[in-house]
Formats: structure tokens, C-alpha cells, sequence
């Protein structure tokens, strides 16, 4: 799976043959069949565990903390700095969903949407404990979720300013996005 992160996120998804993650991974393409059927399966091994670890994660966070504010800053801080550190996958799984198979997009777009709906109750919840102030709830968590995912894109490991860095810095915009005032 290494091998085909470092080929999709070098050529695309649609340039990558099952050829070049072989030789990427030390083996023929007849031993990648072995492990996967299909150069569309290791796509979607990749997304559906990078999905699955970021909902985990997202979970976790906000059963540990009532307070909006507090969850908020932690989900953005981890959520960002998860997009930097691992930017290479996080480019794949975030970018790549397109080419994956009907059946297996809407297994990886469930956890999207999972994760959007916890993002939306936290900041109801901030809403409705006069925390936080927007207009649309929907669209603030797509903006939120969206401002951690484009890191993925841009980031490099000569990136300034480190990635637990930049989740403080992305928290603090986030929290005044949603209208707190400290």
C-alpha cells in the first residue's frame, strides 16, 4: 500500500499502473494480484483506512470533552496536523476518491459524512450554548473539514510552521470562523 500512496500521489491515480506499484513495492504484478484484484482495490484500501482513522480520531475527540470551544480547538489541531504530517496519503485519500468504483466511493463517502456530521453537532452544540455564532451550520463544518483537508496539498516537510504548530494556528481561525470571542 506504501508503494501505491508514493506512485498515486507521484502520477495520479489514472497514470499509476498496477506495473509501477510492483516495481514500486519490490515484487512482479502478478504478486500485487496476489494481495489486491485490482489496481481500483488498493485505492480503496488506502482511502478507506485513512477515512477510517480520521473518524476514529474525530470520535474520540469529541466523547472526550462536552465543552464546543474546547473539542473544537483539539479537533482542529489534530485533524491539521494529521493532514501535514501524513500529506503524501492524506493527498491520496482526500483527492483520489473519484476513480474508486461506485460501491467502494460511497463506503469511503459514508465516513465522510460521518465525520461532517460530528464536526455539524459540535458546533450546534457551540450554537446552542451561545459559544458560537453562524449562519449555516452545514456550511461551517464543510469550511472547517475543508481547511484541514487542503494542508494535504499544499504541505512539504520544508513547511514551515511544524504540523502541531500549525493545528494551534488553524484552531485559533477556526474558533474566531465560528464567531468565539475569547
Amino acid at each position: 500500500m506504501a508503494a501505491a500512496v508514493e506512485s498515486f500521489a507521484e502520477r495520479g491515480y489514472h497514470a499509476t499502473t498496477t506495473r509501477d506499484i510492483a516495481t514500486a513495492a519490490g515484487m512482479s504484478p502478478a504478486a500485487l494480484y496476489v494481495h489486491f484484484p485490482a489496481k481500483s482495490a488498493v485505492l480503496f484500501a488506502i482511502s478507506r483506512s485513512g477515512h477510517q482513522r480520521t473518524l476514529t480520531m474525530v470520535e474520540s475527540i469529541v466523547a472526550a470533552d462536552p465543552d464546543p470551544v474546547a473539542t473544537m480547538r483539539t479537533l482542529v489541531e489534530r485533524f491539521v496536523a494529521w493532514h501535514a504530517k501524513r500529506h503524501v496519503v492524506a493527498r491520496v485519500v482526500q483527492h483520489e476518491l473519484h476513480a474508486l468504483p461506485p460501491d467502494e466511493y460511497e463506503t469511503v463517502a459514508d465516513l465522510r459524512r460521518r465525520t461532517e456530521r460530528l464536526v455539524r453537532d459540535v458546533i450546534t452544540r457551540g450554537v446552542d450554548g451561545g459559544v458560537f455564532a453562524v449562519p449555516d451550520v452545514r456550511t461551517a463544518a464543510r469550511a472547517v473539514l475543508s481547511l484541514g483537508i487542503d494542508v494535504a496539498r499544499w504541505y512539504s516537510p520544508t513547511s514551515k510552521p511544524s504540523p502541531t504548530m500549525l493545528g494551534r494556528q488553524y484552531a485559533d481561525l477556526v474558533l474566531s470562523m465560528l464567531g468565539h470571542r475569547t
